[in-house]
C-alpha cells in the first residue's frame, strides 16, 4: 500500500535509542558529582521485560548494560525474578547478590516489588558517598533519588 506508519516508527526509535539515553544521564549527573567514570561500578536493579515477571525476552535493559560498559563502568546486574542460566545463554550476563557500600551508581530499571519497598536508607547501604540514583520507572521516593526517567 506504500503507507509507513510513522508514529510507531518514531516510538521504536526512541525506545531503541532509550538505553543510550539513559546512560548518558547517569554518566552526566556522575561527573556532576566528581565521581571518576573508568571503574566505576553501577548496579541495575532489574532486567526482565517487565516486572513482577521472569520473562527476559525483548528486555531492554541489556541495551542499558551495554551502553553503560561502554564508558567504561562495571556494572552488576541484581534481579529476583529472572533467571541466571537464561541471562548467561541470551545475553551472557549473571546476576548478582549487590555487595553493600560498593556502588558509585544505581539505576532502578524494572520496578519489581522488591525494588519498590526499598527506603533510603537501604539504598544508601548499597551505595558509596558520593553517589547517583537514577529511576527509570519513577516509583521510588523523590527524595532518594538524583533523576527520573
Amino acid at each position: 500500500m506504500g503507507y509507513e506508519p510513522e508514529v510507531i516508527l518514531a516510538g521504536r526509535r526512541i525506545n531503541d535509542q532509550m538505553g543510550r539515553h539513559i546512560a548518558q544521564r547517569v554518566v552526566k549527573l556522575m561527573i556532576r558529582k566528581k565521581i571518576a567514570i573508568p571503574g566505576a561500578r553501577v548496579l541495575v536493579q532489574g532486567f526482565t521485560f517487565k516486572e513482577n515477571c521472569s520473562d527476559i525476552r525483548n528486555t531492554r535493559v541489556a541495551d542499558l548494560v551495554d551502553e553503560l560498559a561502554s564508558y567504561g563502568l562495571a556494572v552488576d546486574i541484581t534481579d529476583p525474578w529472572a533467571h541466571a542460566d537464561e541471562m548467561a545463554e541470551h545475553y551472557g550476563l549473571k546476576p548478582i547478590t549487590p555487595v553493600p557500600g560498593s556502588y558509585d551508581a544505581l539505576i532502578l530499571a524494572v520496578a519489581h516489588r522488591e525494588f519498590r519497598d526499598q527506603d533510603e536508607t537501604h539504598l544508601k547501604q548499597l551505595l558509596k558517598t558520593p553517589h547517583v540514583v537514577f529511576d527509570v520507572q519513577s516509583v521510588l521516593p523523590r527524595a532518594c533519588v538524583d533523576a527520573r526517567l
